[in-house]
């Protein structure tokens, strides 16, 4: 396992750009009839609210002070942020409200992460959804509120052109977006929640078999296979898909490619977490970029893994996402810290030949306007 020294973040308070990204992953790859899209997602926004600093959980009859506090969009957003952050031309497809939080989150993903709102729409009347997070201890706690969503579905009926989809799945649920985008060449990445009806059937999941990889943690992976080993059900995960990723926390992932027989296998990053919110979906954009640049597979899961530890160091659900001002800083620190294993090191050797030196920052960047109304400075 190779050990960290990034150092934990404090607190969101700062604002990015999508400017930050000075690395295209997919340079060498680009032609003149690429799709005019790297990735296609769409889902539903939240407003993020974020209470950072908090020496214990909230308790009951009193009033608990943060330190620190941040606001972002959130939901669907998230994935859409790392996905930006890491240099892959987005295209989001959500609904939005047309109060101020509808206004502020529509600003900050178009203007503030450069990511493509064209097949996205405002819903008058209708209230944004709002989560609100309080960090401590490593762990979270969240209250969400959101009226129903609006009747009309957010996807396009024909959804543009992308080398790449990242679709969430839902048990007992098919959405005709994900067939027609695998229709015209576009891989599609599946990413899954819990499944709260307790059943458990792949077959519960139609559009899978439109899916190019399957990304479920450990608990889901076994689950869905009726195994007791991650490693055992990624395998037979690929019985229904041809690339199986799993996520096996502290532990690391493994993965599975049908097509080559290939297997894979990366110990995570020792690092200090401060909040897991959101870093599944950084991992999951993680190897999605490295895919699409047509890495190997230990590369990807092992950048996969490199960014989701990056973000669990910071606060937020995409306040936290890594960009590569944050990749080059941690590859810069990590080889200077004394009695690093070597072979773990090499591990992450790809990084030198992507991340240039004078891309390296002052790190943790800050993102998040504590206060929603103040205008950019310029």
């Amino acid at each position: 396992m190779i050990a960290s020294t990034a150092p934990a973040g404090k607190g969101p308070s700062g604002k990015g750009s999508h400017r930050q990204n000075q690395v295209d992953p997919l340079a060498p790859l680009r032609a003149p009839e690429d799709p005019p899209w790297d990735v296609y997602l769409t889902g539903t926004v939240f407003l993020d609210i974020v209470f950072t600093g908090l020496d214990s959980a909230p308790v009951r009859g009193t009033e608990s002070w943060a330190r620190g506090m941040g606001s972002s969009p959130g939901g669907v957003a998230n994935m859409a942020t790392a996905l930006a952050r890491l240099g892959l031309r987005t295209s989001l497809a959500a609904a939005f409200g047309d109060d101020h939080y509808g206004e502020y989150c529509w600003d900050a993903l178009e203007h503030g992460e450069g990511i493509d709102l064209s097949a996205s729409r405002t819903v008058p009347g209708w209230h944004s959804p709002v989560t609100v997070s309080m960090a401590y201890e490593g762990e979270r706690t969240m209250v969400s509120h959101g009226h129903e969503p609006p009747p009309e579905e957010p996807a396009p009926a024909c959804p543009p052109r992308a080398r790449a989809a990242v679709a969430s799945l839902a048990p007992g649920v098919s959405a005709p977006w994900i067939a027609q985008a695998a229709s015209k060449g576009t891989r599609v990445f599946g990413d899954v929640g819990w499944d709260d009806t307790g059943m458990w059937d792949l077959a519960r999941l139609p559009d899978l078999r439109h899916c190019e990889a399957f990304l479920p943690n450990a608990q889901e992976a076994m689950r869905y296979t009726r195994t007791d080993c991650p490693r055992a059900a990624a395998h037979a995960l690929t019985e229904h898909v041809p690339l199986a990723v799993v996520t096996l926390g502290a532990e690391g992932a493994y993965a599975v490619d049908r097509r080559t027989g290939e297997t894979a296998e990366v110990p995570a990053i020792d690092v200090e977490a401060l909040d897991p919110t959101g870093a599944g979906d950084v991992f999951v954009a993680g190897f999605v970029a490295g895919t699409l640049a047509d890495w190997p597979l230990a590369d990807r899961l092992a950048f996969a893994g490199l960014t989701a530890a990056l973000s669990v160091q910071e606060f937020g659900g995409s306040l936290s996402a890594p960009g590569w001002s944050e990749i080059a800083a941690w590859w810069r620190r990590v080889q200077s810290v004394e009695g690093q294993d070597p072979q773990a090191l090499r591990r992450y050797g790809f990084l030198a030949g992507l991340v240039p030196e004078e891309l390296v920052r002052p790190w943790p960047l800050r993102r998040a306007v504590p206060t929603i109304g103040f205008r950019r400075s310029a």
